[in-house]
């Protein structure tokens, strides 16, 4: 593929020719990276070194400037100090240049902030293209392109963005070891131009990509990010590493929504949302990609493992279990088609235990047999020294060529069996280092197939829509947000507001007894933990005095009367919440209600708006929906009102730009329909 003069693509991953700028002397990153691209393939005609004094090396001609080149740089390498980088790339522009690569460091990481904007001042002027600066390079295996200071992988369809380049690095020296090819490699550093979405948009049309792997610490506009990973979900999967986990997540918010989200359930949201797969190792990301272009769909989580040894099987079989695949005993028909051809000292459980006497014939046959009732299978072999394991690597591909089904294969310890991983991997099947690692690369690849249908229909709006409004002038008490509530199409139930004991008394004869009584007033956020909720009120003393210690409650601050409300029985409590995120914006809740939501947290979240199907998705991701579907004998609740309250409160915050936090708890969850039965919204 040539570039074209549009085409900064093309110029990036397919040059015509390549420059190379800066010193090259021996102990120089330029040095190194020249004889990367020469060792690579990339044709030396095609290569040329830059620097002021014009000195070539490796058989590379040196010129002191690009115009001086001769030839149709398409792409330039720039290690030149710092400093000279904007300088540098100006003259690339103006000759022709349509991409550079900045390995250079000492910018924004070092406090140099002037210095990358410079870089940006550049690309807004000349219209060419910058990966980095402070980046370990790029691949593209397939036009023999490796300029960069890592490791040279062998060609695939596995495609790598790397916010570190370090982590590249590491993920890419392993694929070279476990022979998992890659297609293209970058390492974007500080992005002071080109980022991960311009990335995940132009690998989502990359024909030599099959699989994504993206590893990122931070995104600076998630909503940007969420529509470029969406996308390229749908196209491909792509899984993704977002280190900083357990960094401090916690939020200084006055609502229970916020307190209960971190920085990181957001990203696990949003990546859930978006259809891709979470890796939480390099580890995972690696046996995703392997899995991913080794073994056949992974269609169910129903999985046996055959082994043996007893031992690591046990191990592999708890390791299913907590990710999430289903490990059940084989069904008595295929246990008696089993007897048939195994010896009677096998263990015919799950793991089916051939032990250290299995045989080629053993794994052949127990393994086509096995993949008739299960979605998958794990062949473990952890080989004696003096077992030759290759007749048993065979007995596992007979069975695979019988089958559509995955086998996921683990034979080790690699000394012993490496002429049998040998053999695997030229058939083209991938050899985990472990059960373990065997077992979650399939529960992930299961959980990537069953989501690939569903990538949520958010539309992941930048902001508010037309027509957007203000909220109701302060103050914006509960019977206000109620009636707001209401305006907005969300169902409340009937409430009166009393400013006096006679009031209040007249207000509950009217909605009928029982009723809640609330305090109204502008210091009391938490009423629960001011003693400012009163349930079941049976009469009129009752509601006098009712009205009179809420009167009392309130005195230190304004007090502004009492809310009425009828008693709702025999319903399900949940909450349904929103609050705003630094990097995504507007971020909706869905959980356990009432008095023990902060406690429980059992909740669901995704990045604001979503549709009807993504907020049932959210009800059933919660532990409390086994109660909401029916439980000791109370009906199920309205599910489908539940979705539909869900999804309407989600746009809120945009329809209504000032709400920083919003609080719906407890949500009444009845047979037929669902109510409001509190409100609380805070302004940004």
């Amino acid at each position: 593929m040539a570039s074209t003069p549009d085409d900064f693509w093309s110029a990036l991953f397919y040059p015509r020719a390549v420059a190379l700028i800066g010193s090259v002397g021996e102990g120089k990153l330029g040095y190194y990276l020249l004889r990367q691209m020469l060792e690579g393939g990339f044709p030396p005609e095609r290569l040329a070194v830059v620097n002021p004094k014009g000195q070539g090396a490796q058989g590379v001609a040196g010129h002191p400037s690009v115009a001086d080149t001769g030839m149709p740089v398409d792409m330039a390498i720039v290690v030149t100090p710092a400093a000279a980088v904007p300088a540098v790339l100006e003259e690339c522009a103006q000759s022709g240049v349509r991409a550079a690569v900045v390995i250079t460091a000492g910018f924004s990481e070092t406090g140099n902030v002037a210095g990358e904007e410079a870089i940006r001042d550049v690309v807004r002027r000349t219209g060419i293209r910058v990966v980095g600066p402070n980046c370990a390079g790029i691949v593209n295996t397939h036009h023999t392109l490796f300029p960069t200071l890592e490791t040279r992988p062998p060609a695939g369809g596995v495609s790598l963005i790397a916010q570190s380049g370090a982590v590249g690095g590491v993920f890419l020296a392993w694929a070279k070891e476990q022979g998992l090819g890659v297609a293209k490699f970058v390492s974007y550093g500080n992005a002071a131009d080109l980022n991960e979405c311009d990335l995940l948009r132009y690998l989502a049309d990359d024909p030599q990509t099959q699989v994504v792997a993206l590893y990122i610490e931070e995104v600076q506009d998630g909503r940007a990010f969420g529509r470029a990973l969406s996308a390229c979900a749908r196209r491909k999967p792509v899984v993704v590493i977002k280190a900083g986990r357990t960094e401090s997540g916690r939020r200084a918010t006055l609502s229970h929504t916020g307190s209960m989200a971190g920085a990181d359930a957001v990203y696990d949201a949003a990546l859930r949302q978006c259809g891709a797969v979470r890796a939480h190792s390099l580890e995972e990301m690696l046996d995703f990609c392997l899995g991913y272009t080794g073994l056949p769909p992974v269609r169910g989580r129903r999985v046996v493992i055959v082994t043996n040894s007893g031992g690591p099987g046990v191990l592999t079989a708890d390791r299913a279990e907590e990710a999430g695949l289903e490990v059940a005993e084989p069904s008595p028909a295929l246990k008696e088609r089993l007897l048939a051809f195994l010896p009677s000292h096998c263990a015919l459980g799950n793991p089916i235990d051939l032990t250290v006497e299995g045989t080629e014939e053993g794994y052949r046959r127990t393994l086509a047999a096995v993949l008739d009732e299960y979605d998958a299978a794990i062949a473990l072999n952890i080989a004696p020294a003096y077992l030759d394991s290759v007749p048993l690597a065979r007995g596992v591909m007979d069975a695979l060529r019988g089958s559509d089904k995955p086998v996921a294969v683990s034979f080790l310890p690699a000394a012993i069996v490496a002429s049998a991983v040998e053999y695997l991997r030229a058939q083209g099947i991938p050899n985990f280092a472990t059960g373990e690692r065997a077992a979650v690369a399939l529960a992930r690849l299961a959980e990537y197939y069953a989501r690939r249908e569903e990538v949520a229909e958010s539309v992941w709006e930048d902001g508010a829509p037309e027509g957007a409004r203000p909220l109701p002038p302060e103050p914006f008490l509960e019977p206000d947000a109620m009636a707001w509530l209401a305006e907005n199409g969300v169902p409340v139930p009937e409430f009166r507001v009393a400013r006096t004991a006679d009031e209040a008394v007249a207000a509950a004869r009217a909605i009928g007894y029982p009723v809640v009584m609330k305090v109204v007033s502008p210091q009391i956020l938490h009423k629960s933990e001011w003693g400012g909720v009163i349930l079941g009120v049976a009469d009129d003393e009752a509601a006098r005095a009712g009205f009179e210690r809420l009167a009392r409650i309130g005195a230190e601050g304004e007090f502004r009367g009492a809310v009425i409300y009828p008693f709702i029985r025999d319903a399900w409590e949940v909450l349904v919440g929103i609050f705003r995120d630094p990097q995504f914006g507007p971020v909706v809740v869905f959980g356990a209600g009432g008095i023990y939501t902060e406690l429980l947290k059992d909740v669901a979240m995704r990045v604001a708006p979503v549709g009807r199907e993504e907020a049932a998705r959210m009800v059933r991701e919660t532990r409390i929906h086994s109660l909401l579907r029916g439980a000791r004998g109370r009906p199920p609740g309205d599910l489908d009102a539940l979705a539909d309250l869900i999804a309407r409160v989600s746009r809120l915050p945009l329809v209504y730009p000032e709400i920083a936090e919003m609080d719906l708890n407890p949500v009444f969850v009845r047979p037929r329909g669902v109510l409001v039965g509190d409100v609380r919204v805070i302004r940004r």
